[in-house]
């Protein structure tokens, strides 16, 4: 059987998942199948959509 990877992002933080589906218990549960055996790549720095939509808005002021 071959492998097959799968990616999550979020803007949230492991802690914040409880609160983003309801419930604590089955946050962790989630978490825990999911950290399984797998690789966690923590990116730092402003979002590039934000980041655009920040420049995007800039520019609209300024025009007005």
């Amino acid at each position: 059987m071959g492998h097959t990877t799968t990616i999550y992002t979020s803007n949230k933080s492991f802690s914040e998942w409880g609160e983003v589906l309801g419930d604590n218990v089955m946050a962790s549960a989630v978490l825990d199948r999911i950290l399984h055996h797998s690789v966690v790549i923590n990116i730092k720095g402003e979002s590039y959509r934000l980041k655009d939509r920040k420049r995007n808005s800039f520019q609209a002021s300024r025009s007005e």
